[in-house]
Parts: C-alpha cells; sequence; structure tokens
C-alpha cells in the first residue's frame, strides 16, 4: 500500500516545482520544440514515473499499476469515443452525403459572412458533438474555402469557431475525464461548465465578423451574429443542466441553426458579404437543393445518437438494462491511500460497456451504414481506415492520461494545488488561465482536464474555494486555448494548403482569443463572490 505524500522536499515550493516536472517536459516538448505529441506524452510520462517513485517514494508496481489504470481510462471509453465518432463521419464521406450537408448550410443565405457562421460555427459544433480532436477544424475550413474565402481567412475563421463547443466535445469527453480525475459528479460539472461556456460561446459568432469582414462585418451582419450565439447558448444552458451534458453540442447547434434559419426567413437571404473571400466569393450561394430524402439521410446519424442516449440516459427499461450492465472494479494490485487514511477514489475503474457513448457511437454507426447504403465491405474498410487515422492520438491519449494519475496518486497534483493555494482570492480570476494554457500547447480540452483537473480541485479545497467552480473553470478556460493550439493550426492551415504559414493565422486569432478568455477570467471569479455566486451549483 502506499500513503500519498504531499511535500517530500519539505518546502511547499520546491514540491511543487518537483511536482511540475513532468507537466513542463510535456508542455516544452510540444510548444517550444514541437515534438509529436506522443513522443512528448511518453516523455512527460516518463519524467512522471520516475519522479513519483525516487522523488514521493511511489513502490514501482503502485506507480506501473497507476499508470496502467489511466492508459486504460484513456483508451475506453475516450479512445473507444473517437474511434465511433470517425468511422461515422467516414462512412457519411463513403456515401458522399457528407457533402450533402455543406452544401445545405450554403444554400440558407446569399451572404458569404452568414454562410461562415452557419458552416464554421453551427455545423462545426454538430461535428464537435461527434468527433473533435481537430475534426471540425479541417472539415469546415475546406468548406469555408470553396466558399471563395482567403485561405488564411478560412483557418482562421475555423479555428475560432472550434472554441465555443470544445467543452462538451466528443460526446462530453472532457467532462467525463474531468469527473474521473477529480471526483466531482460528471452531472454537477457539465451543469456548471454550461453555466460559464453559454456566455462565452454568445460572444464568438461576433468574433467571427470581425474576422472575416472586420468593423464592416460586425456592422452589416451583427442580428445573425446575436441570434447564433443567443441560440447556441440557451441550447448549451439547457441541455447540459436539464438534459445531459453528452448531447450538449448537439442540441446547442442545432438551436442556434434553427435560430438563424427563422430569422433569415423574416430578414430574407441577404446579400454576398463584399471583401471577404478571394475571387469567387459565395460561388456556393443558392446552389442547386439536394431531394429532401438526401438531406435528412445526411443528417441522420446526428439524429440517431441523440435518440440512443435518450434511450440510455433517461428512466425506462431500457435504462435500467443498461445500467444493470456497468461494472466497477478496484483496479488489480492498486493500494493508494490518502494521507490521512483514505482510499484514493480513482483507484476503482468503471466499465459502463454497454451505455458508453462509444457503444452507442458504434451502433449509430451500423445503422448509418444501413441507411446510406454503403456495402459492408466498404463500412469495413472505413472502420479500419478510421483506427488507422486516430492510432497515434490513442497513444497521446493514454499516455496523457497515465501521466495525469500518476500525478494525482503520488501526491504530485497536491503538492501542486497546496502552492496554488497561496494565491488566495486570486486564485479564481487566474484558474481559467491554466486550462487555457494546456489547451493551448496539448490542443485537447480532454487532456489539459486531465493535467490539470485535480490540480485545480486541491488548491480550491486549501483556500475555501468551490472545486467544482475551480474545476469548471479550468476546462471553460480551456476552450479559447484551442483556437492558438499548435495542432489545430497545423490542421487548419494543411487544409487549406497553407502549411507552414501557421504563424499568420495565430497571429489573427490569439488577440481575439486572450479577450475571450478575461470575459471567462472575470466571470469566474464574480461567481466565487456573492455577486454570482447563484450560479455556482
Amino acid at each position: 500500500m502506499y500513503r500519498q505524500v504531499s511535500d517530500p522536499l519539505g518546502h511547499p515550493a520546491l514540491a511543487a516545482l518537483l511536482a511540475s516536472t513532468p507537466l513542463l517536459v510535456l508542455l516544452a516538448l510540444l510548444g517550444v520544440l514541437r515534438l509529436k505529441s506522443h513522443w512528448a506524452a511518453l516523455a512527460g510520462l516518463a519524467t512522471a514515473f520516475l519522479i513519483a517513485t525516487a522523488g514521493y517514494g511511489m513502490p514501482l508496481g503502485q506507480a506501473a499499476d497507476g499508470a496502467l489504470e489511466g492508459a486504460a481510462f484513456g483508451l475506453f471509453p475516450i479512445v473507444w469515443i473517437i474511434l465511433g465518432a470517425v468511422w461515422i463521419n467516414r462512412l457519411q464521406r463513403a456515401s458522399g452525403h457528407f457533402d450533402l450537408i455543406g452544401r445545405t448550410f450554403s444554400a440558407l443565405s446569399d451572404d458569404v459572412r452568414v454562410q461562415a457562421v452557419l458552416i464554421a460555427f453551427c455545423f462545426g459544433a454538430m461535428i464537435e458533438s461527434l468527433s473533435g480532436f481537430g475534426t471540425p477544424i479541417a472539415v469546415t475550413s475546406l468548406i469555408l474555402l470553396g466558399l471563395g474565402l482567403d485561405p488564411l481567412k478560412a483557418a482562421a475563421v475555423a479555428a475560432f469557431a472550434n472554441t465555443a463547443p470544445a467543452a462538451f466535445g466528443s460526446v462530453g469527453n472532457p467532462i467525463q475525464t474531468l469527473a474521473k480525475v477529480t471526483s466531482l459528479p460528471g452531472a454537477d460539472l457539465g451543469a456548471m461548465v454550461g453555466r460559464q461556456s453559454a456566455v462565452i460561446a454568445a460572444l464568438v459568432p461576433f468574433v467571427l465578423l470581425l474576422l472575416l469582414d472586420g468593423r464592416r462585418g460586425l456592422r452589416e451582419a451583427w442580428p445573425v451574429a446575436l441570434v447564433a450565439g443567443l441560440g447556441f447558448a440557451v441550447g448549451q444552458f439547457l441541455c447540459s443542466n436539464y438534459l445531459t451534458y453528452q448531447l450538449t453540442d448537439l442540441v446547442a447547434s442545432l438551436t442556434s441553426l434553427a435560430a438563424v434559419v427563422l430569422l433569415l426567413r423574416v430578414r430574407g437571404r441577404g446579400t454576398v458579404g463584399r471583401g471577404v473571400g478571394g475571387p469567387g466569393a459565395g460561388g456556393r450561394a443558392g446552389g442547386e437543393r439536394a431531394p429532401r430524402r438526401e438531406v435528412l439521410l445526411a443528417f441522420l446519424p446526428y439524429a440517431v445518437i441523440t435518440a440512443l442516449f435518450a434511450l440510455a440516459s433517461y428512466g425506462g427499461p431500457i435504462a435500467r438494462f443498461v445500467k444493470d450492465q456497468d461494472v466497477s472494479f478496484r483496479w488489480p494490485g492498486l493500494h493508494v491511500v490518502t494521507a490521512t487514511g483514505r482510499p484514493v477514489a480513482v483507484t476503482t475503474f468503471d466499465f459502463g460497456w454497454l451505455g458508453a457513448a462509444g457503444t452507442l457511437l458504434l451502433v449509430t454507426g451500423v445503422l448509418t451504414a444501413l441507411a446510406l447504403r454503403v456495402p459492408a465491405r466498404r463500412a469495413l474498410r472505413c472502420y479500419l481506415d478510421a483506427l488507422h487515422q486516430i492510432r497515434w492520438a490513442a497513444v497521446t491519449i493514454a499516455c496523457v492520461l497515465a501521466l495525469s494519475y500518476l500525478m494525482n496518486l503520488s501526491g504530485m497534483a497536491f503538492s501542486i494545488g497546496t502552492w496554488l493555494a497561496g494565491l488566495g482570492g486570486a486564485f479564481a480570476l487566474f484558474s481559467g488561465f491554466t486550462g487555457w494554457f494546456g489547451v493551448a500547447l496539448t490542443g485537447s480540452d480532454t487532456s489539459s482536464n486531465a493535467l490539470f483537473g485535480a490540480m485545480q480541485v486541491s488548491a480550491a479545497q486549501h483556500i475555501g474555494l468551490s472545486p467544482l467552480l475551480a474545476a469548471a473553470t479550468t476546462s471553460t478556460g480551456g476552450v479559447q486555448g484551442k483556437a492558438v493550439a499548435m495542432q489545430n493550426l497545423v490542421i487548419a492551415a494543411s487544409a487549406v494548403g497553407t502549411y507552414g504559414r501557421e504563424g499568420e493565422v495565430l497571429r489573427r486569432i490569439i488577440g481575439w482569443s486572450l479577450a475571450v478568455l478575461a470575459v471567462l477570467c472575470l466571470l469566474a471569479w464574480l461567481q466565487s463572490t456573492p455577486v454570482l455566486g447563484w450560479m455556482v451549483p
């Protein structure tokens, strides 16, 4: 058995520095040396293992078991979710229905700025609901380029639009991971993040108009930004607080889309935004309409996954049957207690295989293949291609979660949290920056939550701040880091044919990323005071 140590050096600041070393190694390799994420994650894991055993005195067997449990959680349910989501995307592409979705959005308005908001903001969030990790950026940037936008502008708009849904991406993966590493209820975390993210998301369409057409874009198309932002915010808040956080992005994107479509019906299709793109801007507007049946088939996977989640999550015989299949067990050989002798919660592994989001996505994929008439051999090929596509992402996620578990189990996260508690009341004001920094360098809100979630909670407990607020602020702050993460910038620039010009894309959006982050930090600080404390569940 291992009893956690919080201050192995007898000096809180030095202990925090030692405990931070694995993170510093990981982030330096990613952000400075620009090593591939899986190699950086492996190096960070090796550093964490060395410090846990040599610095904190954790037995080798306990350290190895803890890392294995973290890696297992990375593979199931996280990688399991990504695999299913990418498979569905490939099935849609194989049948030709994915391009149909883009054409459907483009046909709603003649104004290229409105089209860009619909595609990058609404449709991008719909993709993020199933498949995060840069997929929406790659897809929407290509569609925007097809509208005639300047390549760098298309890349910047696609990257920044992806911030709004990031906190609930990949069927709630970031929240699920945060709940696991902090031992806080996932439903409560989802609700709290929804009470922050909804405010921030409402600002994103206004920034998109400024990126697209400067002040003129804001002056001429602000009603669309207002309706899109408020529609998304309302959907995000209601679903995360009163339905289920796993479907938040899907509901929010559909609510936002419906609100904009209603506005366009009232105001008319509009005109093409002048000077927004390059030659041929708005060229897709008013294109031929596809048969209604084909349009419905294109959107079928999103309807199916919504129905499956409803059946598996809410009361009734199906939900009870799914719940009965859940399996929880103590991770073999792992015996860790806190400094006070209480068992550490993360030593219990939850294997809810039937109701897992990845399993529901697998069923959705099978039904999608049948509905879209994708031959079985081709559907299998799509699945194998999806597995090949995410292979290095799977390695990265497994290593990052293994690193996170080692830091939590050894006491390293507690050491950092103890030192951060010294910030006192200012901690609430700056806690969002931790998430932003983590996502900016790892490219993933899920990975950032795994790295910093427990640390934030530990610091909050020391200063008497709500652990729920601290953990949620880490995730919400992280979403703005998506816009400036090197991996996402590379994805966007490569998709539009401007590889090597990521710095230009970064310069277009980093100021807006920090500005929206500042709004979030102020909101989180007010939520830690009586002014907005009522917003914390």
